[in-house]
């Protein structure tokens, strides 16, 4: 399985764009997927850059509905004719926004809507081709990212708390599989419990954001982010571990310490073969 990451917030060299964004080319022996689109059409610009054809994509799973991951899709849609949107129909329904910085809004673009003959709405576990699994995170043991409580959505007039009923979880692979996080909002260690516990495979990767910003006492402390560590050595002592994004320097060198090779930062270029 190839993976070659198409937009993020850093890059290999200075020909690619880089963003606050996120998307991934995904390549199977029967499927050329797209996980995320990015914030914009930097990740089309960045695709062509390193000979990724978005015009053969057949798929693309949209993690969730925020502009990070979605802003790219409509670009996308009016250069590749063919692919299939897998998304959660709450992406599209609900407003988004974040608090950090000042208020602002981050929903999908509206004019998506005149693609919808293109999208495949999942609401629970659904498998295509054999290979491919999608569902929400319905496991909650864990804690979410602190983070989290920074973004909202509105319900009628108010802003309520985001509680993430547009996010999806993405497996691929029929013997092991490669699990695509997006940006996590569920907390990584509840999205591989949902994953272990619905698709009963095991995980030979995870690739994505974990949602653990950098930062005060607001975020994520020492203890918290080992004892995320803990539960991956744990019960996935087996697995590689790629992030970047919405990961931040502090909790990656952290992690790093203690995962070692196991764990590694994306950047716009960066490419990996799994086996599985």
């Amino acid at each position: 399985m190839k993976l070659q990451v198409l937009s993020d917030n850093r890059q290999l060299f200075q020909s690619l764009k880089k963003e606050h964004g996120l998307s991934i080319y995904l390549e199977t022996e029967k499927h050329k997927c797209l996980l995320d689109t990015g914030a914009s059409d930097y990740f089309i610009q960045n695709a062509s850059e390193i000979e990724v054809y978005v015009e053969e994509i057949d798929y693309v799973f949209i993690s969730h509905g925020h502009s990070d991951h979605i802003g790219g899709l409509i670009d996308f849609l009016n250069i590749n004719k063919k692919a299939k949107v897998i998304l959660s129909e709450n992406a599209l329904l609900q407003r988004f926004f974040s608090l950090r910085k000042g208020l602002r809004e981050i929903s999908a673009n509206k004019e998506l809507r005149q693609f919808k003959d293109r999208f495949v709405f999942v609401d629970s576990y659904t498998v295509f081709d054999d290979e491919i699994h999608v569902f929400p995170c319905n496991v909650c043991h864990f804690p979410t990212p602190k983070a989290n409580k920074t973004l909202m959505k509105k319900v009628g007039d108010e802003l309520t708390n985001d509680d993430f009923n547009h996010e999806l979880v993405f497996s691929f692979g029929k013997d092991r599989q490669v699990v695509y996080t997006g940006c996590a909002h569920c907390g990584i260690m509840n999205i591989l419990d949902s994953v272990v516990k619905t698709v009963k495979k095991p995980v030979a990767a995870l690739i994505g954001g974990f949602h653990l910003l950098d930062g005060d006492d607001l975020y994520e402390s020492e203890k918290e982010i080992d004892e995320i560590v803990e539960f991956l050595n744990a019960g996935f002592a087996d697995t590689s571990f790629y992030t970047g994004h919405c990961t931040g320097v502090k909790a990656y060198s952290q992690m790093k310490q203690k995962l070692g090779s196991r764990l590694n930062l994306f950047y716009a270029g960066f490419t990996v073969n799994i086996n599985i």
